[in-house]
């Protein structure tokens, strides 16, 4: 079963990925070293190496990994991983347009509209007598230490961008975790 992207957004169909928390999204597994995720990610379209600025010292150097659809050279990356000297790839951050759907207790999480996201999420909540959580910015996400729900702005929506972590050398939390790149999306404040 495919995720049907809102065709505003020129995307027909995503790719869906499965999330084992604190294991692996998709084909990419915590704790990877950078060749293992290019070698993960060639499969699924171009992928583009570089380091991350190196703005905490307690943090050992940083490089990220952009994959790109085959099709799609000229589009913003689909995913991004960040991989740490210490910890290896530690974050995965999927594009609100461009990248998979990863489901959480049945809820996709991708690309949502974070307003209609937050029902889901209090709704399922209700239903099941589970918890759910706020990012410190205000969005509503599945309680699970490993999903950071970020904004990205498309056109002028809020979408959903799931960052599915793990603590890196030196962090309490994965909010501590967030690589700073994360912080602002194509060059906007998401705060």
């Amino acid at each position: 079963m495919t995720f049907n992207a809102e065709a505003e957004f020129g995307v027909g169909e995503r790719d869906e990925w499965s999330y084992s928390p604190a294991i692996a999204v998709g084909p990419l597994r915590f704790g990877m070293t950078v060749d293992e995720v290019v070698e993960a990610a060639a499969m699924l379209g171009h992928t583009k190496v570089s380091d991350c600025p190196r703005d905490h010292t307690i943090f050992s150097p940083t490089r990220k990994v952009e994959v790109s659809h085959p099709a799609a050279k000229q589009s913003p990356p689909a995913v991004t991983a960040y991989i740490s000297q210490a910890a290896g790839l530690f974050c995965i951050a999927a594009d609100a347009v461009h990248g998979p759907q990863v489901t959480h207790n049945g809820i996709p999480l991708v690309g949502r509209d974070l307003m209609d996201l937050e029902r889901a999420e209090i709704a399922y909540a209700e239903t099941n007598d589970v918890h759910f959580c706020y990012t410190p910015e205000g969005y509503a996400g599945p309680d699970d230490p490993g999903v950071v729900l970020r904004g990205q702005r498309v056109g002028q929506v809020l979408r959903s961008r799931p960052l599915f972590m793990v603590t890196r050398d030196g962090a309490n939390t994965e909010w501590d975790s967030m690589p700073s790149e994360e912080r602002r999306i194509y060059g906007e404040s998401m705060a």
